[in-house]
């Protein structure tokens, strides 16, 4: 059997309408994500490092899309909405794509040995303990908030940790202050809590509920 690299074997993967794909695919990106490799007949093979996933998903209830698991959603570090562009980025879409596509000129600003050497740094960004009991703080708060029927896993914690740690060095510091999780905390964790009914009756947003979080769980004074 001759084995032939798929487009997995990349450093930065784009998985394109994540939820319109069938669940073995799903499972097979999931174990790419969580494990970096890929298994055929019993055999894995090592992705190369580093190794980031992208995805997007079409809004739920558009047809042919499916709820993603629980498990793979929860692997996802962040969580953004794009929306639609402003009318100025609209026509500058246009008329950039007039003649010619954007992409062809799009150009490496960092290598990904360079990519490597900063995520190494941000892994060294120091967290104080009273930082680390703010995080858990708030990632048990949304456990415990009435509004929240099913609250953040431990995971949540880790990639708040992340994300902050990350923050604090592209802020050129090496330790994690109160706000570098404040800035992070909604995109963190919007996917990973799901609103009882009574909050959907009143209308009432992932965001609304974190920004609540925030706003009622005390600092610390570091």
């Amino acid at each position: 059997m001759i084995f032939n690299k798929g487009a997995i074997f990349c450093n930065l993967f784009l998985a394109d309408e994540l939820n319109r794909t069938s669940s073995r695919t799903q499972s097979a990106l999931l174990e790419a994500m969580e494990e970096h490799q890929v298994t055929i007949d019993g055999k894995s093979f090592k992705l190369e490092k580093p190794f980031s996933v992208i995805a997007t998903q079409n809004p739920t209830g558009a047809s042919g899309t499916q709820l993603l698991p629980d498990s793979q959603v929860d692997r996802f570090m962040i969580r953004i909405s794009m929306g639609y562009p402003d009318k100025d980025a609209e026509c500058k879409m246009i008329l950039n794509r007039s003649t010619s596509n954007p992409i062809d000129n799009v150009k490496c600003v960092v290598t990904k040995e360079e990519l490597a050497g900063m995520q190494s740094k941000a892994k060294q960004v120091y967290v104080h303990n009273e930082m680390a009991e703010y995080i858990v703080a708030l990632i048990r708060r949304t456990r415990t908030h009435g509004l929240v029927s099913r609250g953040a896993s431990p995971r949540a914690a880790l990639s708040l940790t992340d994300m902050a740690k990350a923050l604090a060095f592209a802020d050129d510091r090496d330790y994690i202050v109160p706000r570098d999780v404040e800035n992070v905390f909604i995109s963190t964790l919007n996917h990973r809590i799901i609103l009882s009914s009574e909050a959907t009756a009143r209308n009432l947003n992932t965001e609304d509920i974190l920004n609540d979080i925030l706003k009622t769980t005390k600092q610390p004074r570091i």
